[in-house]
């Protein structure tokens, strides 16, 4: 599994003109999911962003875990895109939605277990996707 995380003083989805999810302060994540990820790679995808020490605090770097700060959870296929060759990038590395949906839920589902406040877009919808980058701190996570 991959994940973009930013940090942002906001971030919001939008699906056909309504907010959907919205935080801030916290972290953005987008999740796209590969062929070969399952529950296990969802929930350890789950905790390194949990726990991934990029927030500033008094002795040094800190989680949303440490913080109490929400995530909003996107789910991205394009993460798994491959633009090694011509113009036109490939889908093919990409799980298909019915195994993504549920991988991605459960990423959902263990940041919630873990105490996290969790926003969300719409799988497989059209979003709009807003945010404001502090940092601006943008990292790619694999499982």
């Amino acid at each position: 599994m991959r994940a973009v995380v930013s940090r942002v003083s906001t971030a919001a989805v939008t699906v056909h003109g309504a907010v959907v999810g919205e935080i801030g302060p916290g972290l953005l994540s987008l999740v796209g999911v590969g062929h070969a990820d399952d529950v296990a790679a969802a929930r350890a995808l789950a905790r390194k962003v949990h726990e991934l020490r990029i927030f500033p605090g008094p002795d040094g770097e800190v989680s949303v875990a440490d913080l109490g700060l929400p995530v909003l959870v996107i789910s991205q296929f394009t993460l798994y895109a491959d633009t090694r060759k011509g113009r036109r990038p490939s889908w093919q590395d990409a799980a298909p939605g019915e195994v993504a949906e549920p991988l991605v839920d459960e990423v959902v589902a263990e940041l919630r277990r873990r105490g996290c406040t969790v926003a969300t877009g719409v799988f497989g919808a059209r979003m709009q996707v807003s945010s404001v980058n502090e940092g601006p701190m943008t990292l790619l996570l694999e499982v």
